[in-house]
């Protein structure tokens, strides 16, 4: 790689240290981190140090540091060089050839992957432009010449697992090696954080499980079910909310499988009678997957069912977690707030912390205190701290909440309000002058305030710290590869009266449905967005709480002031071609009041 006046950025002059950059390029390259980055002269001594002594690229340095935003830094960094900067990967798609070419482990591993390939140049978006030996190797390859842009690392990830997401995984391969000998001697130990991509020379039942959930984290899973049945064991991934029947494991295999599970979670492998928890954590390239395993026994074996929880997926901001402009603006105007609770309610799996986590990177700045606690912490956040609970050792989130309070903080995240210790704890930091952000479980926004009455807190405590409640739901999107708007037939009319929408509101007549693809499963959805309820905690609602009001009450007079509920905001999605009155009616309740 090279700067615009082809001075090679990791070479060094006679005189300068190995690893050192020339002086001239030094000099430029910290007055474009200073303007672009905002690095001060101490942090960017600092990273030239720490470059020189440890042998890394600049730009591993620069990330480890973590001074300043990764956009920031590849802004910086695409100055300097002259090369172009993608913010979003969304609307790329992988060449074939790269898919062929290159390995899904090398991809995954120096995060690279081509845009396109046009005259004998392949267009390759990296976010770690100063470490070349990578990006020749790519080019050795795919035998051409190679163009880098700069990308976010997880949108370049998102897009690796979208190019790789059909092609074979060796799941066959690995079913097809697996020996009635490979079913003992499962229990030897395991590396701490074992890299999913090394699976060369591992044993066929480790090189199945490894694979299988290499194959998961491709197709954006969030869950995997290992479900016996008497005559197989049926693979199962949860992706977009809805599970899909993957690989058919033979059932001689099932106990060597499920045992390999158990070691990977640090469980009691000869345990079969009794419910257990485990947790691991496993590699994937330079990128690290948590996962949560639970296993009960059935009649058929033990059934056995993993949460993952990838740290390289992308943290979304407002702009891109569906939020209407009418709600963004509700939402903006509460974060400017110095105090007060903002709640976020909803069923498991609705999104609720992928909002709250949109919240606090929009607040994130060097001049706030950010504390978080949460069960699991589900991405890491840059700048803020982060607290996992430990209940076994008394860290709770009432436990947590309490030791905050004297870390100096602004602005706080507990990850739920389930009781009334935890309630009256966060009602004390808000009223104390902090903002913070929780969870509840309700079905709407009015309930919410019913919700925290019944559990013991007083209303006028509820009345005088609530700001705001979001309630929401996650529907699937239509998948962009196969939508197409069709004229309604009389089953479909039904389901949009239902849903309460009037055909004079669809703009051409038409409503968006998908036909169905490889891409998608043949289901006609890929992605899922956020519909939202806002209710914004004003007078006539905190005179409504003193008065002990019901739900109902509270939702009709809410209405009558504008509150956009979460069915009419599905309403608004299924206008725009995002969605279909069926994803709306599946997660909604009809408005009663």
């Amino acid at each position: 790689m090279a700067d615009p006046k082809g001075t090679p950025i990791g070479a060094a002059p006679t005189g300068a240290s190995p690893n050192g950059t020339p002086a001239l390029a030094r000099a430029k390259f910290a007055e474009v981190l200073r303007l672009e980055a905002g690095f001060d002269e101490a942090r960017i001594q600092d990273c030239f140090k720490a470059e020189e002594e440890s042998g890394q690229s600049i730009d591993r340095v620069i990330f480890e540091k973590a001074y300043a935003p990764e956009e920031s830094v590849l802004k910086a960094f695409a100055k300097f060089l002259g090369v172009e900067y993608l913010r979003s990967l969304e609307s790329a798609n992988v060449p074939q050839e790269f898919v062929q070419k290159v390995p899904v482990s090398f991809a995954r591993t120096y995060n690279l992957v081509a845009l396109g390939v046009k005259d004998g140049t392949a267009k390759v978006a990296t976010c770690a432009p100063f470490d070349v030996q990578p990006i020749d190797d790519l080019a050795k390859l795919m035998g051409c010449e190679v163009e880098p842009v700069l990308a976010p690392r997880s949108e370049i990830t998102a897009l690796i697992n979208r190019g790789y997401r059909h092609k074979a995984d060796g799941v066959d391969d690995a079913l097809s090696s697996i020996e009635d000998e490979d079913i003992v001697g499962l229990t030897a130990e395991i590396e701490e954080s074992e890299d999913l991509l090394d699976v060369a020379n591992k044993a066929p039942i480790i090189k199945l499980v490894n694979t299988v959930l290499f194959q998961a984290l491709k197709l954006r899973a969030s869950d995997i079910h290992l479900q016996p049945y008497p005559d197989r064991l049926q693979v199962r991934f949860r992706i977009d909310g809805l599970l899909h029947d993957m690989q058919t494991v033979p059932k001689k295999a099932q106990e060597a499988i499920i045992s390999r599970v158990k070691v990977m979670g640090k469980m009691d492998i000869a345990e079969r009678r009794l419910p257990q928890d485990g947790r691991a954590s496993i590699k994937l390239g330079d990128g690290e997957v948590d996962v949560r395993i639970s296993s009960i026994p059935s009649g058929d074996g033990e059934r056995i069912v993993m949460r993952l929880l990838d740290k390289t997926a992308k943290v979304y901001t407002l702009d891109e977690i569906g939020l209407e402009p009418r709600n963004k603006e509700i939402f903006l105007k509460y974060l400017d707030y110095s105090h007060g609770i903002i709640l976020v309610t909803g069923p498991t799996g609705s999104g609720k912390t992928t909002t709250l986590y949109g919240g606090l990177t929009a607040l994130n700045s060097a001049e706030l205190n950010i504390l978080t606690i949460e069960d699991p912490i589900e991405y890491n956040l840059p700048g803020i701290s982060q607290v996992q609970v430990a209940v076994k050792k008394g860290l709770t989130f009432a436990a947590g909440l309490r030791s905050f309070l004297r870390q100096d903080p602004d602005v706080m995240m507990v990850g739920e309000i389930r009781d009334l210790e935890t309630a009256e704890i966060a009602i004390r930091a808000a009223l104390t002058g902090h903002l913070v952000f929780s969870t509840v479980h309700t079905n709407d926004a009015p309930s919410t305030i019913t919700r925290m009455v019944d559990i013991g807190v007083e209303p006028y405590l509820v009345s005088s710290s609530l700001l705001l409640i979001i309630a929401q739901r996650l529907v699937r999107t239509i998948c962009n590869r196969c939508k197409e708007f069709v004229e309604p037939n009389e089953f479909m009319r039904g389901k949009i009266r239902e849903v309460g929408l009037s055909m004079d509101r669809l703009p051409t007549g038409k409503v968006a449905v998908g036909r169905g693809c490889d891409e998608c499963f043949r289901s006609g959805y890929s992605g899922r967005t956020a519909i939202y309820e806002f209710l914004p905690i004003d007078d006539v609602v905190r005179a409504q709480i003193m008065n002990r009001a019901n739900a109902t009450e509270m939702k009709k007079s809410s209405i009558e002031r504008g509150l956009v509920t979460l069915r009419m905001d599905g309403v608004d999605k299924i206008v725009k071609g995002l969605t279909t009155a069926d994803e709306v009616l599946r997660v909604t309740q009809l408005d009663m009041f």
